[in-house]
C-alpha cells in the first residue's frame, strides 16, 4: 500500500511541473485534473473512500468551472497552441528541483513534528503547497493566481486529512474549493472588462 502512496506522490509531482511549464489552457486543466487524482490516493490514507472520492469530486468540479468560464470568455484560451518550451521554462525546471530537494530535507523534521503521518503524505503536501507557491510567483494572470492557490490549497488538504477526519470539515474545505473556483471566474472575466476600460480614461 505504502507503494501506492509513494505513486500518487509522483503524479503529484509531474502534474505540479506540467502544471508550471504548459502554457495551453486546455492541457493546464487536464493536469489539474490529474494532480486532484494523486490527491484523492494520498487522502486514502487516512480518509474513506467515500470522503477521499469527494475531495476529487470537488476538485474536478473546480476544474469544470474553470473550463467553461475560460471557454465562454475567449475561445482562444481554450484552443491557442503554445511553444512546446516557452522562455523560462528552464529556469522552472532548476527552481522546481531546488524544491524537490527542500522537500526532501523537511519531510523528516514534519514527521516527527506529526507523529501519526507517513512519508508519502507529508512529501507530497509540501511538495504541492510549494510549487503552488513557486506557481503565483511566476505569473499575474487571473487563471494561472487561481491555479497556484488550488495547488496550495490540495497540498494543505493532503497534510490536514492525516490529523482530522471529520466530515463537516472535509465538506467546508470542498466549500473552500468550490469558491476559490468561483472568484478565478469571477477574476477572469472582470480583468478584460477592466483592461478595456483603460483606453477611455486617457
Amino acid at each position: 500500500m505504502n507503494i501506492l502512496f509513494w505513486g500518487a506522490v509522483f503524479i503529484l509531482f509531474g502534474a505540479a511541473l506540467m502544471l508550471l511549464l504548459t502554457s495551453n489552457w486546455r492541457h493546464t486543466l487536464a493536469y489539474l485534473s490529474i494532480l486532484y487524482l494523486g490527491v484523492f490516493g494520498l487522502t486514502l490514507a487516512h480518509w474513506t473512500l467515500s470522503m477521499a472520492a469527494v475531495k476529487l469530486v470537488t476538485g474536478w468540479m473546480a476544474i469544470t468551472i474553470l473550463g467553461i468560464t475560460g471557454s465562454a470568455l475567449d475561445p482562444q484560451l481554450a484552443t491557442a497552441q503554445q511553444k512546446t518550451l516557452p522562455e523560462g521554462n528552464l529556469f522552472r525546471i532548476f527552481a522546481t528541483a531546488v524544491l524537490a530537494l527542500v522537500v526532501i530535507s523537511a519531510t523528516p523534521i514534519v514527521m516527527q513534528l506529526l507523529p501519526g503521518i507517513g512519508g508519502a503524505e507529508v512529501s507530497g503536501s509540501l511538495l504541492l503547497m510549494m510549487m503552488g507557491l513557486l506557481h503565483l510567483g511566476l505569473t499575474t494572470e487571473p487563471q494561472r493566481v487561481v491555479i497556484g492557490l488550488l495547488t496550495i490549497l490540495a497540498g494543505f488538504e493532503i497534510l490536514y486529512a492525516s490529523v482530522e477526519t471529520s466530515t463537516l470539515v472535509a465538506a467546508l474545505l470542498s466549500l473552500i474549493n468550490l469558491g476559490m473556483a468561483l472568484v478565478g471566474a469571477y477574476l477572469m472575466t472582470a480583468g478584460p472588462k477592466e483592461e478595456d476600460q483603460e483606453p477611455s480614461l486617457l
